[in-house]
């Protein structure tokens, strides 16, 4: 079935019949599994993806490196959890390298942002630095491409 999964993360709003059919399933097994992934947490939820560029907003989203301080017994869990939780943060992941915390933020300009930064995420005991960027144009977001289609023709190569 990581078929039909792959399938609804690429095209959800199909119907049960339309999924059943690509997958040489039956509408009644596809939905009983839907069913049961939605149970179970598998599927979380779904939703739309918006080209920025298309959304009529002017919010920011910011990328934002966090660096903390582990604790004993948890690691960074607790303070994951608990920054995962500021209604400005979208997406929060523990992440290897320079940063333990991947955190994107939207807000509707870049001193919102700022004062999330600022007055909220620095000031967490635990947080130790961050580092703020801010995404300027976005070109592919959990698979999908956004903007002009590109021409995928070879260019010509000379010496």
């Amino acid at each position: 079935m990581n078929d039909l999964l792959n399938l609804l993360r690429r095209q959800a709003r199909l119907t049960n019949t339309e999924l059943a059919s690509q997958i040489s399933s039956t509408e009644a097994e596809v939905a009983a599994q839907i069913s049961a992934w939605e149970a179970d947490g598998t599927i979380r939820g779904y939703q739309a993806m918006v080209d920025p560029a298309h959304d009529g907003e002017d919010a920011v989203t910011a990328f934002i490196e966090v660096r903390l301080t582990p604790e004993r017994g948890g690691g960074f869990d607790r303070l994951a959890r608990r920054i995962s939780r500021f209604e400005e943060v979208t997406s929060c992941y523990l992440a290897s390298g320079g940063y333990d915390l991947l955190v994107l933020v939207e807000g509707k300009d870049l001193f919102a942002v700022a004062v999330f930064v600022s007055g909220k995420l620095s000031s967490i005991e635990g947080v130790i630095s961050t580092a703020t960027h801010f995404r300027l144009k976005s070109y592919k977001e959990n698979g999908f491409l956004f903007g002009e289609e590109i021409d995928l023709e070879r260019l010509p190569v000379s010496p």
